[in-house]
């Protein structure tokens, strides 16, 4: 009888101490990482290249999910209903934030069902021009738009995705107008500006750079508040005639909102110690990305203001719910 409720005594003890005994042994088995995009592009090839350091970091699988839909909603629920373990992690853009103020209704809640565990890195977006307009500085681009509002045309690839947002930003910011044409990717936008399709356009620097660098597309301006480290010719758009202005695209991972603190924290650490390699840098510097390995508390703090952030945006715009 002593015996048996020394046990009982026992399996409550261990059962009250779950969170401690998983964070010291995360993690035991494979880690899935959601990309809620499809394989192929350049987060798709980021991803694969952090699963891969994290696996030799934290000696144990970290495999990458691709899944893509309803603008990065879809693999997002998943991993908001995932078991809060630390073992499915969502890898995202900042969409993330846009997509509260953007659709009538979500899967999640985005601000209460999903931890924000580190930001990744900051990438700079890019105002550019068709080299086939006479837009060759952002004082001009303004200037032209005012003279003839909603004459000039901008390439926007999709409905409350940053690079849409950017630029409704930016005319806001600058009191123009100027009409977006729909576009299926930044690849297409960029196509169209070469061509002189459009004249103006938000784009990722990553994917400008290379042709801003052979003439077949024109810069006006980096949309972050500092001039990016791998262009450091290229004024900043506050730099340019817009004072304050200020707009940069990040990726970050988070986990089911009840993930242990100490399981959260563990992967902050191996992630931001990754994010410091020589060859990691090397690889991001490459995608015009810079390191940030923030920490919970941090990117915390930093997604909620984005959520307000692009809530106003999307306010000042007029830009319709979406279902």
């Amino acid at each position: 009888m002593r015996r048996s409720a020394i046990a009982f005594v026992c399996m409550l003890a261990a059962l009250g101490l779950p969170d401690g005994a998983r964070a010291q042994s995360y993690p035991s088995k494979p880690v899935r990482i959601i990309i809620p995009f499809a394989a192929g592009g350049a987060m798709d090839v980021f991803g694969r290249l952090l699963s891969a350091k994290l696996q030799e970091t934290l000696h144990q699988p970290f495999i990458i999910e691709n899944r893509p839909g309803i603008g990065g909603n879809l693999g997002a629920d998943a991993v908001a209903k995932s078991v809060p373990d630390g073992y499915t992690i969502l890898m995202t853009p900042n969409g993330q934030a846009i997509s509260p103020s953007l659709y009538r209704k979500l899967p999640y809640d985005a601000r209460n069902d999903l931890a924000p565990v580190t930001q990744l890195v900051v990438s700079n977006l890019i105002l550019v021009a068709s080299p086939k307009s006479s837009i060759h500085s952002v004082k001009e681009l303004i200037e032209q738009a005012k003279a003839k509002p909603g004459a000039l045309n901008y390439g926007s690839s999709g409905v409350g995705n940053p690079l849409h947002l950017t630029m409704e930003m930016f005319k806001h910011a600058a009191g123009i107008d100027v009409v977006a044409i729909p576009y299926k990717s930044d690849a297409e936008i960029n196509n169209a500006l070469i061509a002189g399709d459009v004249q103006v356009a938000v784009v990722p620097l990553a994917t400008a750079r290379q042709l801003v660098e052979e003439g077949r597309i024109r810069a006006l301006g980096v949309t972050g508040a500092r001039r990016a480290a791998v262009t450091p010719d290229i004024p900043t758009v506050a730099e340019s005639g817009v004072p304050g202005f200020a707009s940069s695209s990040w990726h970050g991972f988070f986990v089911a909102a009840k993930t242990p603190h100490d399981i959260q924290s563990t992967i902050q650490q191996a992630t931001a110690k990754v994010l410091q390699l020589p060859d990691v840098r090397e690889r991001l510097h490459a995608f015009a990305f810079e390191p940030v390995g923030s920490t919970p508390e941090e990117f915390s703090a930093f997604f909620k203001a984005e959520i307000d952030k692009f809530a106003r945006v999307v306010k000042d715009a007029n830009i319709p719910m979406q279902d």
